[in-house]
């Protein structure tokens, strides 16, 4: 391109927020004004669909709830539950609130799935480092250690209880149906593991809730330590900037009213209706363009730096649950979704870039830069390692952009609260937007709920298996053997599975299993 061409693509399609420092630069993206222009009916209208969501309207017909995520931080610091959390902390910090043995908490665990765990999970990476619980409790300023279980895999399990002490450990249990399995899977094993220890595990468990839901019932019935209430309205992937973001963070000493207030000045500017000048607006029109409306290239985000690693896995969640869906509004069959993937620069350039710039052209990239170094480190007279960083991000752009590859470039001052609140509230309002641009539901999550009751069918098959192997003793056979003896042929396929997992996980199981190198196969051998 044209020095001159892009000199002035730059001045007229970067938009920079003076009072914050942030910048975001769209002129490295394949698109031209008469582009935009063709999207000013969507965006009008997707504008008036704004407005109604933050006026409360049921936006979420699928499920006939508000979404208020946007409204409600704007009240949330000034709010009796804000300072109920904030007062919460304080007491555990100061000593106040002390464990069941009376002994001061020293950590915490944050038992949740997806955005009860990314959005706090990203908070304290990016804010507090990857080291902070290796810190000394002067150093945190007697701010607890965070850990994070959010999966239901008992390796999670076992290595956490290797690093707390469980006499000094707070357990936040964080769902909004209080049903989710997961979550409850970890909460049941530390009753277990609490009542095997002979600690009162009410006097160290807290929730994070809807009012009289499952999780809420348990906790009030067993007279938790604390019980804080969220809203039915707030969506598992937005809820970060509500008490779910706000009680791990807040515990491990992040200044949560400054991540709001950086939330609520990114919504004061992408309130503005002329989608042109419009931050949130004009990156999803660049997603629209980009994809042709049907999501035809990868997201791919890439931070130059360390801390902000976790923002890809963050986005994959916010962007592909959000927009990853088979149906439409007027129920057509529209299978849209945007693959998000990611990395860190420059870690980036020795993993895949190398296909980002010589493979296949399916991509755009957005790359964002932290101007301000975290500490002076002077390579030589002339030189500083944040200097190198910065080279390495406008160079790679610069060699995408030679390539043909599209690219769009953020800045930020530094990594703060108030600058990860800007982020985030940037992308949450460009998928609801992007979302009335392609007449999709944004805010429910059919496929999520579609796995859980499949899942549910294969336990189900399990408890029908284990109940008849017990009149099997002494059976032996292949998985097609088994199945066949009990009924079952048409589930061959997931009943070896059960059996794998079975042979494996006790000692006194009803099955065991040997290879076979003549038939290549398991054998398995019902006790």
């Amino acid at each position: 391109m044209d020095k001159k061409i892009w000199i002035e693509r730059n001045h007229q399609y970067t938009l920079v927020d003076g009072e914050s420092g942030f910048s975001i630069n769209f002129a490295g993206m394949k698109f031209a004004d008469s582009d935009l222009d063709n999207l000013t009916d969507k965006f009008s209208a997707a504008h008036d669909e704004m407005i109604k969501l933050e006026n409360g309207a049921i936006k979420n017909p699928d499920e006939n709830r508000q979404v208020t995520h946007f409204s409600d931080r704007i009240e949330y610091a000034g709010s009796e539950p804000f300072q109920a959390v904030e007062a919460f902390v304080e007491a555990v910090r100061s000593g106040e609130i002390t464990s069941s043995t009376g002994k001061q908490f020293e950590s915490a665990i944050i038992n949740g799935i997806g955005g009860s765990a990314l959005g706090p999970q990203l908070m304290q990476f990016a804010i507090n480092g990857p080291f902070w619980n290796e810190l000394s409790s002067a150093k945190r300023s007697n701010y607890l250690k965070i850990y994070f279980l959010d999966n239901t895999d008992s390796a999670g399990f076992a290595d956490v209880i290797q690093a707390i002490k469980p006499e000094t450990t707070l357990v936040i249990s964080i769902s909004k149906s209080g049903g989710t399995q997961e979550t409850k899977n970890n909460l049941t094993a530390f009753e277990k593991y609490y009542d095997m220890l002979e600690l009162d595990f009410n006097r160290h468990a807290v929730a994070i809730t809807m009012k009289e839901s499952k999780l809420d019932k348990h906790a009030n019935a067993n007279s938790w330590l604390k019980i804080f209430e969220m809203a039915e309205s707030t969506g598992g992937r937005t809820s970060e900037t509500s008490i779910v973001g706000h009680l791990p963070a807040s515990l491990a000493g992040v200044d949560f009213a400054a991540f709001l207030s950086g939330a609520a000045r990114m919504d004061e500017l992408t309130r503005n209706a002329d989608f042109k000048t419009n931050q949130a607006y004009m990156l999803a029109a660049m997603w629209y363009i980009a994809g042709n409306g049907k999501g035809d290239r990868n997201m791919v985000i890439v931070p130059y730096a360390d801390r902000l690693v976790l923002l890809s896995r963050y986005f994959q969640q916010l962007v592909m649950e959000s927009i990853g869906k088979e149906l439409d509004l007027d129920g057509n069959v529209v299978h849209q979704g945007i693959n998000v993937f990611g990395n860190k620069g420059g870690t980036d350039a020795h993993a895949f870039i190398q296909q980002l710039n010589d493979g296949r052209d399916d991509f755009f990239v957005t790359f964002i830069e932290v101007l301000q170094d975290a500490m002076p480190l002077p390579m030589d007279e002339t030189i500083n390692m944040g200097d190198y960083l910065h080279g390495f991000q406008a160079g790679l752009s610069a060699a995408l952009r030679g390539k043909g590859r599209q690219v769009i470039e953020m800045q930020i001052s530094e990594v703060s609260e108030a600058n990860l609140g800007m982020i985030i509230a940037l992308y949450e309002r460009t998928v609801a937007v992007y979302a009335e641009l392609i007449n999709i539901n944004a805010f429910h999550q059919p496929g999520v709920q579609s796995y859980k009751l499949a899942a549910g069918n294969i336990l189900d098959l399990r408890e029908t298996l284990m109940d008849k192997l017990i009149d099997l003793d002494g059976f032996s056979g292949n998985a097609a053997a088994v199945a066949a003896k009990i009924d079952l042929a048409d589930d061959e396929i997931e009943i070896a599975g059960l059996l794998d997992k079975a042979a494996l996980n006790s000692p006194d199981s009803v099955v065991s299993r040997a290879w076979n190198a003549t038939s290549s196969e398991w054998i398995y051998v019902i006790k």
